[in-house]
């Protein structure tokens, strides 16, 4: 049961878009998916039209519990359907103050992991999303994921603090989890039309490898509008070009691991 992070300390990659689409995708290819909103800004959370209203139970609470070791059932009341076979670990706002929770906690890199230990076998794949810093709370999510996948944006900044980023996996990697690995790196906003994101994608390319993906997700103003409506853009806007992007990457994810 593979658990991936999501992971880039650069906002506005298009980090939360792939996290939704590729668990909604999983799931919609009979994969029992979990998505794990780590971000506090809940962008995941309203992006597949859950309300942050609603929850009493949410990441937040469950991170406190574990940081407290009290209650490590807390985790099954925090996760809510969203459609068949995909469910939801919801954010709010609250997340944003776990950090002192968890400095102050023993094992401190460590409290998600243990926190969702409960329920990892009951799923196919749990997907995170995990907030655009390297704070602690990434550091947590790195140590709960068996690997990473990093979306980059194809644009001039697209490599600044990407050594930072594979510093600190390394770090962890070393010191924390021993299996942790970058299984695929996705280019974003890719204008095939401009030189520009050409030349970002062969520098990505030339630094990772095989691990950057076939398929490039293109500029589409479907994937921005469907968090606006709570649902994928895969299921709201099948026919368009973003969604059929991911759907492929989709595929590709499935085949690696198929491979693995």
């Amino acid at each position: 049961m593979p658990v991936w992070g999501v992971v880039n300390q650069k906002g506005g990659v298009g980090k939360t878009t792939t996290a939704v689409n590729l668990a909604a995708g999983l799931a919609a290819s009979g994969f029992k998916t979990l998505l794990i909103d780590a971000d506090p800004q809940g962008n995941a959370t309203t992006g597949v039209g859950f309300d942050k209203q609603r929850p009493e139970v949410t990441l937040y609470e469950v991170l406190v519990a574990s940081a407290d070791d009290e209650n490590s059932t807390l985790v099954y009341q925090a996760i809510y359907p969203v459609a068949e076979g995909f469910f939801i670990l919801p954010a709010t706002l609250d997340l944003a103050g776990i950090e002192p929770t968890l400095l102050s906690a023993v094992g401190k890199e460590r409290i998600l992991a243990e926190a969702i230990r409960p329920i990892q076998d009951d799923y196919d794949w749990i997907i995170i999303d995990s907030p655009p810093s390297l704070g602690l709370l990434t550091i947590n999510i790195l140590a709960a994921s068996d690997a990473v996948l990093v979306p980059m944006q194809c644009e001039f900044y697209a490599l600044e603090g990407l050594s930072q980023l594979m510093k600190t996996i390394e770090l962890v990697r070393r010191r924390i989890n021993p299996s942790l690995h970058v299984a695929k790196v996705l280019l974003t906003m890719v204008d095939s039309r401009n030189r520009l994101s050409q030349q970002v994608a062969e520098e990505v390319r030339k630094f990772f490898g095989s691990k950057v993906c076939e398929t490039v997700i293109p500029r589409n103003v479907r994937l921005s509008e469907a968090p606006g409506f709570g649902e994928p853009a895969i299921s709201l806007y099948p026919g368009s070009k973003g969604a059929m992007a991911y759907l492929d990457f989709v595929k590709e994810v499935q085949q690696t691991c198929a491979v693995r």
